[in-house]
C-alpha cells in the first residue's frame, strides 16, 4: 500500500483569527489566551504542529510553561466574581452567538481539522457541526440548574426552620481535550462550564491543538469577558499534573487515555472529576439477527474516524451458526471502505493521528496473527495510514481482544452462546460502550442488562453525537461522571444548602 497525496498541507484562516493565529515565517503560529490577551509562552518556547496527511509542518504552538499555566489559573480566579454575577440569560446569549460565528466559519474549521488530524471532509465537517449544534442545545441544559425548597416540619429537630438548596457553579474547571475530536470533545466541555457560571483553563491536545484556538476566538468574538475562558497549549507531561493538581483549579474535566487519566486523577486530589477514558467496545452479533444490518454497523463501529474513537467497536463477537455468513459479508462491506488522502471525496479512512499512533495498530494487528488469527483483509501500514483490516477467529490471548485498539480494525471472535459474549464482553477492564444485534426483545434487553458498561446500544453501533442521551465509563479504566446534554452541567455544578426560619 502506497498513499498519494494530492499537493502541499496548509492551515489558511482569516484575518478574523489573526489575534490567535498570526504568520510566522513559514507556518502560521498559535498563541496562548491568558486574561483576555493572545501572547506567546512567557520562555518563547514553541513546538511543531504536524498533519498526519503528509508529516509537514502546518502550525506552530506555543510551548506553555508551568508559569503561564499559573497565570492562566490565576486570570481564571480573578474573573470568577464577576462572571458568576453575570446573569445566565447574558451567558445563554453568549453562546448564541458564538454558535452564529462558528457557523460563518465553519469550512476554516473543517478544512483545520481535516490538515491538523487527518480527518476526512465529511467528518470534519460533522465535528464542526455538532459543535455548533451544542452551543445552541445549552438552552437544553440550563434546565438542570435549579434547587428545591424543604419544609422541615417532617423532622422533629428541624421543625420552625425550612431550607433551600442551590446549584452553583464550581468555579474554575480545567479542561483537557482528546486530538480525536479536537474542537467538539473540549468544547462539550467548556460550554457546559460556562452556561453555569464557571471559569475555565482549556488545555488543547498538542497533536491537534489548532482548531480549540480558533474556537476561543470565536467565543472571544461572541462577547465573552476576559480572563474567563484561557487556553493554553504544550506538553501534557510538563503542565498538564499542575493545572490538576493546583488549589485554585475547582473541578476536571478529562477525556484521554486511561493512563494519562489516572495520572490526573492521583495528582488533583479530592476535587469534583469527570474523567472519559478508554473503551474497547464489543459487539455482540446473535444468530437471529439481521445481518446486513450488523454487518454494516460494526464495520461502521471499527473504521469510522479510522477507528480512533473511545466508542468503537473493538471486537465482535459472533454466534457459530451465523459467523461464516457474517465473515463472507463482512469482507466485502470491508472493501467499500477506501483508504486514502483524507481531502479526496472519495476516501473514507484517513490517517491516524501519527506515524507511532499507525505502529502500535500494525503492532497488535501482527500480535494477534502470530497466536493464531488470520488476517483476511487490510494489514498494510504506510507512514500514519493503516489499512482498514480485518481480523478472523482472534485467540483469547491476543492483546488487540483487550486493548483499546483505536485504528481501523475489526477483530472477530466465534462464541457458542450469548452467555460466553457476555462474559467475554465483561471480561474486559473497560466499561464504556457495547452493542448487540438481535431480532429477539427478551434477549436484546436481557444483554443490556448484564452488560458491565456506561451505554449499550441495540442494532446500532455506538455513538455519543450532541450528548442527546448521557454517556460514560463504568469501570475505572474507562472514567467516571457523565457527559451529555443537562448532565454535563450538573458536572460543573455544586449544592448549596441554606437552612433559614420559617
Amino acid at each position: 500500500m502506497r498513499i498519494q497525496v494530492q499537493g502541499a498541507v496548509g492551515v489558511d484562516v482569516s484575518e478574523f483569527f489573526r489575534p490567535a493565529v498570526v504568520p510566522g515565517d513559514r507556518v502560521p503560529d498559535l498563541q496562548l489566551l491568558v486574561g483576555g490577551r493572545w501572547r506567546t509562552a512567557a520562555k518563547d518556547d514553541v513546538f511543531d504542529v504536524r498533519s498526519p496527511i503528509d508529516g509537514s509542518v502546518i502550525a506552530r504552538a506555543a510551548k506553555a510553561s508551568t508559569d503561564d499555566v499559573e497565570e492562566a489559573i490565576a486570570a481564571a480566579w480573578q474573573a470568577r466574581g464577576t462572571f458568576r454575577a453575570t446573569p445566565a440569560a447574558d451567558r445563554l446569549e453568549i453562546c448564541a452567538r458564538a454558535g452564529s460565528i462558528l457557523a460563518e466559519h465553519a469550512d476554516t474549521f473543517a478544512r483545520t481539522i481535516v490538515a491538523d488530524l487527518g480527518k476526512t471532509s465529511e467528518q470534519a465537517a460533522s465535528e464542526v457541526n455538532a459543535t455548533r449544534e451544542r452551543l445552541g442545545l445549552v438552552r437544553e441544559e440550563v434546565r438542570k440548574i435549579f434547587g428545591e425548597y424543604i419544609p422541615g416540619d417532617w423532622m422533629a429537630d428541624s421543625v420552625g426552620k425550612s431550607a433551600v438548596v442551590l446549584r452553583e457553579p464550581v468555579g474554575t474547571v480545567a479542561a483537557f481535550g482528546p486530538f480525536n475530536y479536537p474542537l467538539y470533545l473540549v468544547a462539550s466541555k467548556i460550554i457546559p462550564a460556562l452556561a453555569a457560571g464557571n471559569t475555565v483553563v482549556a488545555k488543547a491536545p498538542s497533536e491537534a491543538p489548532i482548531s480549540l484556538v480558533l474556537f476561543a476566538r470565536v467565543l472571544e468574538e461572541a462577547g465573552l469577558p476576559a480572563g474567563v475562558l484561557n487556553i493554553i497549549t504544550g506538553p501534557g507531561s510538563e503542565i498538564g499534573n499542575l493545572l490538576a493538581s493546583h488549589a485554585d483549579v475547582s473541578m476536571i474535566s478529562f477525556t484521554g487515555s486511561t493512563s494519562v487519566g489516572r495520572s490526573i486523577a492521583a495528582g488533583a486530589g479530592p476535587k469534583p472529576m469527570h474523567l472519559e477514558l478508554g473503551g474497547n467496545a464489543a459487539g455482540i452479533v446473535l444468530a437471529d439477527a439481521n445481518l446486513d444490518v450488523a454487518v454494516d454497523k460494526t464495520v461502521l463501529g471499527a473504521f469510522k474516524n479510522a477507528g480512533q474513537r473511545c466508542d468503537a467497536i473493538s471486537r465482535v463477537l459472533v454466534e457459530r451458526p451465523v459467523y461464516e455468513e457474517y465473515m463472507e459479508r463482512i469482507l466485502h462491506e470491508a472493501q467499500r471502505w477506501t483508504i486514502g488522502d483524507p481531502r479526496a471525496d472519495t476516501t473514507k479512512v484517513g490517517p491516524l493521528v501519527n506515524e507511532k499512533a499507525a505502529a502500535r495498530v500494525h503492532e497488535l494487528v501482527g500480535d494477534a496473527v502470530a497466536k493464531g488469527a488470520r488476517l483476511v483483509a487490510g494489514g498494510d501500514v504506510d507512514c500514519a495510514y493503516h489499512e482498514p483490516s480485518v481480523l478472523a477467529d482472534v485467540p483469547l490471548d491476543a492483546d488487540i481482544v483487550w486493548e483499546e485498539t483505536f485504528g481501523p480494525v475489526l477483530t472477530v471472535l466465534p462464541v457458542a452462546d450469548l452467555d460466553t459474549a457476555i462474559e467475554l464482553a465483561n471480561r474486559s477492564r473497560y466499561g464504556l460502550d457495547s452493542a448487540v444485534f438481535t431480532s429477539n426483545l427478551e434477549r436484546a434487553w436481557r444483554t443490556a442488562r448484564a452488560l458491565e458498561c456506561g451505554q449499550v446500544t441495540i442494532n446500532d453501533a455506538p455513538a455519543h453525537g450532541v450528548g442527546h442521551f448521557p454517556f460514560g465509563g463504568r469501570k475505572p479504566d474507562s472514567g467516571i461522571g457523565r457527559e451529555g446534554l443537562g448532565y454535563s452541567i450538573d458536572e460543573c455544578t455544586v449544592l448549596k444548602t441554606v437552612v433559614m426560619p420559617v
